[in-house]
């Protein structure tokens, strides 16, 4: 046992067992990513250094880094085991169907069998449950009646804060129709519907479908670094994950209306 231990050290402290030992972990535990765009703001921010979860839903077809060559080059695959697969409200790291050498994250929203559509922004899903499910789970949120069935306005808002639109952004024809108006769909078998919290500056499953299980990644971890427009560094988002991000904003908001209402009460305004 200890001639095996010992040559197990020999081996990891060699260049081959080094790089081995790296390739391992990132095709397998854990991979860097640096968030590029502001779509996911304001949960994710531009210049987020974070690692992914690369387990969180399975494992995934190794893919050698910057090069984005499959291990398995004669191979389409892109999934190598199944596992979890991602519920609505997840932050999920997936390549997008159009383009499955990129990296997006994005939010889920829809799950196999949901129904959604968009109207004047508003997201509006039939959740696969049923209608009865819904008037169970969706107490605190907008419910509508279309086409008999039941449709939450704007689900997971309340439980994640990031989700934003932007009222800049106006159905005066400059803008592609599917930020303002998408029409009825079902998610197919082994899809997921992914959107960006910031709704209207994401490009996502509204312009290119539903995302197939094969195609998801994993999920955001934690923060390891992050930097601004100028080159400062966040100190207040390095270590935190989405969930820790979220619970500081669901508390700044509580803040800010307790601040709120303590002003009417006093008559400033």
């Amino acid at each position: 046992m200890k001639e095996f231990l010992y040559k197990t050290y020999k081996f990891s402290n060699s260049w081959t067992g080094t790089i081995v030992i790296v390739l391992f972990v990132i095709f397998f535990i854990a991979q860097a990513f640096r968030i590029p765009s502001g779509s996911m703001k304001d949960s994710l921010l531009i210049g987020d250094h974070l690692f992914a979860k690369k387990f969180a839903y399975g494992i995934s077809m190794p893919h050698i880094p910057f090069l984005e060559m499959s291990i398995m080059p004669w191979s389409d695959r892109l999934r190598l085991v199944d596992g979890d697969k991602p519920e609505r409200g997840d932050i999920v790291i997936f390549r997008p169907p159009h383009n499955p050498k990129q990296h997006y994250v994005k939010r889920c929203v829809a799950l196999p069998g949901d129904e959604l559509f968009v109207s004047d922004k508003n997201l509006y899903v039939h959740h696969s449950e049923g209608d009865e499910w819904i008037k169970e789970n969706f107490k605190d949120y907008e419910i509508i009646i279309y086409a008999d069935k039941l449709w939450v306005k704007n689900p997971y808002m309340k439980e994640h804060p990031g989700i934003h639109h932007d009222e800049k952004i106006q159905n005066n024809g400059r803008y592609h129709m599917e930020l303002f108006e998408f029409a009825p769909i079902r998610i197919d078998k082994d899809h997921y519907f992914m959107m960006g919290d910031n709704r209207d500056h994401s490009n996502d499953s509204r312009f290119w479908g539903a995302v197939p299980y094969e195609n998801i990644e994993g999920s955001p971890w934690f923060i390891y670094f992050s930097v601004g427009e100028n080159w400062e560094i966040r100190w207040d988002r390095i270590g935190k994950t989405p969930t820790d991000i979220e619970q500081k904003s669901h508390l700044d908001l509580a803040i800010s209306e307790r601040l709120r209402e303590d002003k009417d009460d006093h008559g400033i305004y």
